[in-house]
């Protein structure tokens, strides 16, 4: 929903209100390209035919080589499963800083009231190790060494993340996935 500010129209933020999310936790992410191209390659049928999978086009494996390595740029990011698909990709980013305290023992947000949840201390500081300075690194890559194949390529300008809060729900995302190529006609982002 579309708010005034300073007698323009902005989109709402759609992140938790009061959540950190520089916090240790592990987050669903989804990142869009403009207009849902399909830069990233397409979906094939396998040899026996009861399967699909993702063939990555060359700017696919720049966005899965380039998720790959968001370690080597973030330190204190564990990475869970990931598909790179036509035209988005979605992945589990892990943020296990040593020198937080974890919110739980595999990084699961704490099920509570968002409105108990103290306001960061950083809320206008740096903001280099949380998770949009990591989507945003993310997007950076594959768009410069994606625009040397086809100046064109652009992402969308915003991203989706759900914050995870339980092994289930860790599992269930997890799996969701691992089955997203063989789902794709079923998936909110398919097109032709």
């Amino acid at each position: 929903m579309a708010d005034l500010y300073k007698n323009k129209y902005r989109i709402a933020s759609t992140r938790l209100p009061g959540w950190d999310y520089g916090w240790n936790a592990a987050y669903f992410v989804t990142i869009c390209t403009k207009n849902r191209t399909h830069w990233f390659g397409r979906i094939v049928k396998t040899k026996d035919l009861n399967s699909q999978q993702m063939q990555l086009s060359e700017m696919g494996q720049i966005a899965n080589r380039c998720w790959l390595e968001i370690p080597e740029h973030f330190p204190f990011v564990k990475l869970g499963n990931h598909v790179v698909m036509p035209n988005h990709v979605h992945g589990i980013i892990i943020i296990d800083k040593p020198d937080m305290d974890s919110v739980g023992a595999q990084n699961f947000a704490p099920l509570q009231n968002p409105y108990t949840i103290t306001t960061p201390k950083n809320k206008f500081g740096p903001q280099s190790q949380n998770l949009a300075s990591i989507v945003r690194g993310f997007k950076i890559g594959v768009t410069k060494n994606s625009r040397l194949i086809n100046q064109n390529f652009a992402w969308q300008s915003r991203y989706h993340d759900h914050i995870i809060r339980n092994q289930r729900s860790f599992d269930n995302i997890s799996q969701y996935i691992i089955d997203n190529p063989l789902k794709w006609k079923e998936d909110r982002f398919y097109t032709l």
